[in-house]
This record gives structure tokens, C-alpha cells and sequence, in this order.
């Protein structure tokens, strides 16, 4: 077989993945919206705390939990928002917490007014290490305007949520519960950052979404024994996005 046609079989297959990933993440983007805090007495009044993205009949978002605030400013009116669109000016919907589920980090939030678009979930159960994978979200927030950024990567890993400690003093409570209900998360092999906590992370091929990335509960247990935590990115299987959406 001659080098040039190894060459353009190469060329032939790269141009095809860039392609089904750019029609994945245009599929995807009309339905990542910025989870925030609207204060109309504050400067500036909005305050981006993570990422979410549409789901079930298009009144819903989901995020995660670890994002939504305790309590709001009810006296100066602050009140829980999703922003959607696109620039410098995106649209505001009011929200709620619908439901929430602490054990996976999960919160179903309930839009007001019309629907926005939905998207695809897959199938996390199917999941191999080493599919392509990407996430879009908001990693630096409103810096620039809301302009969801998306990051593309592999399954790295299939490993549970928090793994046995060689002592009981690197025991702590949020361990002890995740050992007791344990269950399997994707490491990623990819990069995300504050902003990107909610984001959907989606198979690159199709932008069926199979995870959702979580900067902060998964790496308290998983990486609760490094002197330096690591810049690895993990996400929640999308079946427990699923369940929550299903739960009574």
C-alpha cells in the first residue's frame, strides 16, 4: 500500500470526524444555557454560576446541583435565571429548582414561559473508553459575552465515584456516603473549567449527550488523597440525568 494513499485515507477520515463534530456541536448549541443569579440592584445585575442545557419537553434544565445557590436575596428580588442565545445581550428565562438529586449532584430546573429546544440523551451504559466525546459550556463565564465554547476529547476512563482509603483519617463524610452508593463516572480527557460545571457532554459522532461534567463533587472523592489535585475532568452518566426527569 503506497504512502499517499495511506496518507489520503488518513486526510479522508480526520475531515469526517471535524465535520460530524462541527454538525454535533451546532446541534447542540441552541440548548446550552448560563444558570445564573438575576439582582437588579446589583452591578452587573447577572451572576453566571455554571452551565445547564435542555431537556425532557423543553420547560426543563439540568445542572448541577452544587451550582444553584442556598438561598436568594429574596428582599431585593434576586432571582434564579437561565440565559440563552448568543452575545452580549442574551435572553432571560426565570427559573426554579424542580428537583434535585444530592447523591449525583443533579438539579432539574422549571422554566417560565415557552419551551426551548431539548436535547438528545443517549445511552451512558454504551459508553467505551476511548469514544470521542466533547462538551460545550461557558468556562470563563460572561467575560465576553455569553458565548458557549466547546472542548472535545476521549473517554479516558470508567471508574467509580471514590475508591478505598489506605487510612481511616482520609475518610471524610462526603466519602463515607459515595463508598456506601457507589457508582461509576467518565474521566475525560479533556480539560474543563468552573464555568463549565453542568455542561453537556455529548458523543462527538451524533451529539447524543451521554454525561454531564461536574468540576467539583466527583473530585473531592476522587482526588481527595493528592497533595495536588489534577486538572482532570470527570462527568456524571447521563442514565442518572434520566432517572431524575422520571422520579415522582
Amino acid at each position: 500500500m503506497s504512502s499517499w494513499f495511506i496518507l489520503a485515507f488518513v486526510v479522508t477520515v480526520s475531515d469526517g470526524f471535524a465535520k460530524s463534530l462541527a454538525d454535533s456541536i451546532q446541534q447542540i448549541k441552541p440548548s446550552v444555557v448560563g444558570v445564573a443569579t438575576y439582582l437588579p440592584t446589583r452591578s452587573p445585575p447577572v451572576s453566571l454560576l455554571g452551565t445547564g442545557f435542555v431537556v425532557d419537553d423543553g420547560y426543563h434544565v439540568v445542572t448541577n446541583a452544587h451550582v444553584i445557590p442556598t438561598k436568594l436575596n429574596l428582599e431585593k428580588k434576586e432571582r434564579l435565571v437561565v440565559l440563552y442565545g448568543q452575545g452580549n445581550k442574551p435572553s432571560v428565562r426565570e427559573a426554579r429548582v424542580f428537583k434535585t438529586d444530592e447523591p449525583h449532584d443533579l438539579a432539574l430546573l422549571r422554566l417560565k414561559g415557552s419551551t426551548l429546544k431539548p436535547l438528545t440523551l443517549g445511552d451512558s451504559s454504551k459508553v467505551r473508553e476511548g469514544n470521542q466525546i466533547a462538551f460545550t459550556g461557558f468556562p470563563i463565564g460572561l467575560v465576553l459575552g455569553l458565548y458557549p465554547a466547546t472542548h472535545h476529547g476521549i473517554v479516558a476512563s470508567i471508574t467509580p465515584v471514590a475508591i478505598p482509603v489506605m487510612s481511616a483519617k482520609e475518610l471524610d463524610v462526603p466519602h463515607i456516603q459515595r463508598l456506601r452508593s457507589p457508582y461509576n463516572v467518565f474521566q475525560l480527557d479533556a480539560t474543563a473549567y468552573p464555568g463549565n460545571s453542568g455542561s453537556p457532554v455529548f458523543l462527538a459522532a451524533t451529539g447524543e449527550v451521554i454525561g454531564i461534567v461536574n468540576k467539583v463533587f466527583v473530585k473531592q472523592t476522587k482526588e481527595s488523597v493528592l497533595a495536588k489535585p489534577s486538572g482532570i475532568t470527570y462527568a456524571i452518566p447521563i442514565s442518572h440525568v434520566k432517572a431524575l426527569i422520571q422520579r415522582k
